[in-house]
């Protein structure tokens, strides 16, 4: 039987993941069949076992079935705490009594994340665009969900063009995105990328005309003058003329567009406030992509991705 793998979340509200989800009779054709389910975690015990609710039955997993790395001690238990209230996928290994009344059905996250990096993940190759969801974000990047819960790292750096602070000024979390396989390290371990699908310089230029007054982000405050982001893979530099705080929206006036130099000028004519998370235009939505070129044809410098 041919298996898809998708990020925990996705399966939860299924018409296939419900009816696996019935009765003991259904549930138990998935462990036959070592079909990948999902439902959402009740509580972690004193043991670090997740309770799950199936609906038809309450499911238990084991403290070292509840992640791959938990049982010798390459992951920490915080990765068990934090499903809490959130759904996740497993495999059905077996069926006992429930010392509470009723039948328990006995869970792996463990083997799912198997069967995911086995079938899906260790296939994946660099250039390959998949669809990840946002997990949970540190200063140096976010953690995204592969496929049930096999965690990759995408850099702050390789969010955008754009200089960000935080991953929390372009995503949220449990948000879907697209990123690109960047590398994979002696461990098997995903880096991912996603500034290659957001646009060239020239895609973004193009939306912008010199003369217009449009919005941006302060980015960056430097003592020679205040980046501000127009889309999350072109900003422009505009003089320093007052205080500015980074992440303040701001109305700038568009002087001048220099492809050759990839360059902006802009000319700040108010600011304040907090800006909105920006949504971020797709500008490649194929599958695979082996090179991307940031910078136009005349460009002083070659900017590009290789994968």
């Amino acid at each position: 039987m041919m298996k898809e793998f998708f990020p925990e979340g996705k399966l939860l509200l299924t018409k296939e993941n419900a009816s696996c989800l019935s009765s003991e009779e259904t549930l138990r054709r998935a462990m036959e069949e070592e079909r990948v389910l999902e439902a959402r975690v009740l509580k972690c015990d004193k043991d670090y076992r997740l309770h799950v609710d199936l609906g038809c039955m309450k499911g238990l997993i084991p403290r070292d079935e509840g992640a791959v790395g938990i049982a010798d001690g390459t992951v920490r238990e915080i990765a068990l705490i934090t499903r809490v209230g959130k759904p996740v996928q497993f495999t059905v290994t077996g069926f006992e009594e429930n010392p509470e009344g009723g039948r328990l059905a006995l869970l792996s996250r463990r083997r799912a994340q198997e069967l995911c990096a086995e079938s899906y993940v260790d296939r994946l190759v660099p250039g390959d665009v998949i669809e990840v969801t946002v997990s949970h974000m540190e200063s140096f990047g976010a953690f995204c969900d592969v496929g049930a819960g096999v965690s990759a790292l995408l850099p702050v750096d390789n969010i955008s063009v754009s200089r960000i602070s935080h991953p929390s000024d372009r995503f949220s979390e449990g948000q879907s995105i697209r990123a690109v396989v960047r590398a994979r390290d002696s461990l098997g371990r995903l880096t991912l990328t996603c500034k290659e699908l957001y646009g060239t310089w020239e895609e973004n230029a193009a939306l912008i005309e010199a003369g217009e007054t449009v919005t941006g982000i302060v980015r960056s405050v430097e003592t020679y003058g205040v980046f501000v982001e127009l889309f999350p893979n072109l900003a422009g530099l505009a003089e320093r003329t007052e205080d500015y705080a980074v992440g303040e929206t701001c109305v700038v006036f568009v002087k001048n567009i220099n492809p050759k130099r990839m360059k902006i000028k802009l000319a700040i004519v108010a600011h304040g406030g907090e800006a909105p998370v920006p949504e971020a235009r797709l500008f490649f939505e194929g599958a695979h992509m082996e090179r991307f070129v940031y910078s136009p044809e005349e460009s002083e410098r070659l900017v590009e991705t290789v994968f």
